[in-house]
């Protein structure tokens, strides 16, 4: 009888160890729940295939926006990694199946397990600041339109590989210095460290807390105020333009749109900020709760963002409805071979979706920045979210 569950990972030849499981992982897998060893590669497949998808669809869309739809292809790139994580814990459940105790110590002391979890954290902090990145850009777009600089590529790429350094830097940090970090990426079978443990060193305690409540709480809250502030924007600005009831209905569409971003950013960050807070104060947490937020809602935005930034998307749908009338245009026409047959050919700008009864194919419009020669009011920049 040991008083944690991992003390049982050292006398792996006993025949009966008591506690039996963390919630995590039990004697038997890394994995306890059939549930969690079965979702991991869901979750796994879903994140991946989603990212990839988006990453390869994108270069065959010719953009007018193309360091936004980098930005977009970085953050996929990010989230892709957060796949291959649960990819890795999935393999790693498989190798240890029935006798996970005998390898208990090594898997969460070897370079293996410290390089996922380096991972997971890699593809979190990145995620977390193209978020707030991509969201500050909207956010300058609509409330300040006057205001607002066209971005240039260099400034672009070279946000983007600063975010991606300081994510490497991050998550690699812990691996730099053992005494001062300890293990600090092998507390549990899923080498994430959601939150801290009492036998974890003062240093890995206080680096863990300026992560989650320093930098995402930070983070989290700027893209909530970030949002909340486009919303109203865009509520003033149908108060005052001339076609209210258009306004008004984009304004609903609109709404919908923040509402489901900020709602995964919520549901996915909440949780992870409470438990970090609860272990600050000393309470309990059961390994149970830990091995649902790393499987379920940890993995949520990764999930969820090319749903949300790409997909779901206006160009996007005008895309799938181009090849489908071009595929049976073809079709009707492979007889004559004297009329020629266009591919689908795009010029669109990141816009907000439309209803989904999306209506035929017009110009798109193109968001003027107030470097153009020509200044639009902030309802014409509107139109071109909408």
């Amino acid at each position: 009888y040991f008083k944690k569950f991992q003390y049982c990972g050292y006398a792996p030849h006993v025949r009966s160890c008591k506690p039996n499981t963390d919630g995590i992982s039990s004697l038997e897998n890394l994995l306890a729940s059939i549930i969690q060893r079965v979702f991991v590669w869901v979750v796994s497949a879903v994140t991946c295939f989603g990212n990839i998808f988006v990453i390869c669809m994108r270069p065959y869309i010719r953009s007018e926006n193309k360091l936004h739809a980098i930005s977009i292809m970085s953050l996929c790139c990010a989230d892709c990694l957060m796949g291959i994580y649960l990819f890795v814990i999935g393999a790693f459940d498989l190798k240890y199946r029935g006798e996970y105790n005998k390898h208990a110590q090594l898997w969460m002391d070897s370079i293996h397990c410290q390089l996922v979890g380096s991972l997971a954290i890699l593809s979190t902090e990145v995620s977390v600041l193209l978020l707030t990145y991509l969201t500050l850009e909207k956010y300058i777009c609509i409330v300040y339109p006057f205001r607002f600089l066209k971005p240039r590529k260099s400034r672009t790429i070279s946000i983007l590989v600063l975010i991606w350094i300081i994510g490497f830097a991050v998550a690699f940090i812990p691996l730099s210095n053992k005494e001062f970090f300890r293990n600090y990426y092998g507390t549990n079978g899923v080498c994430f460290p959601l939150h801290s443990e009492q036998s974890e060193s003062s240093g890995s305690q206080i680096y863990s807390v300026v992560i989650f409540l320093g930098v995402n709480l930070a983070a989290f809250i700027i893209i909530v105020f970030s949002y909340g502030s486009m919303f109203y924007s865009v509520h003033q600005t149908a108060i005052t333009a001339t076609e209210i009831r258009n306004h008004i209905k984009k304004e609903m569409i609109l709404a919908k749109r923040f509402f489901f971003i900020v709602f995964t950013d919520a549901l996915c960050w909440i949780p992870i900020f409470i438990l970090k807070l609860l272990s600050l104060l000393q309470v309990e947490i059961p390994g149970t709760i830990t091995s649902w937020v790393v499987i379920f809602i940890l993995p949520i935005n990764s999930a969820l963002n090319p749903l949300l930034y790409t997909l779901t998307t206006r160009p996007f749908k005008e895309m799938i409805h181009q090849v489908w009338y071009n595929y049976r245009q073809r079709r009707s026409k492979r007889g004559k071979s004297s009329q020629k047959t266009y591919g689908p050919s795009f010029i669109w700008v990141e816009m907000w979706p439309m209803h989904e009864n999306t209506p035929k194919l017009t110009k798109p419009v193109l968001c003027t920045d107030s470097s153009d020669a020509s200044v639009t009011t902030q309802s014409t920049r509107l139109n071109s979210y909408t």
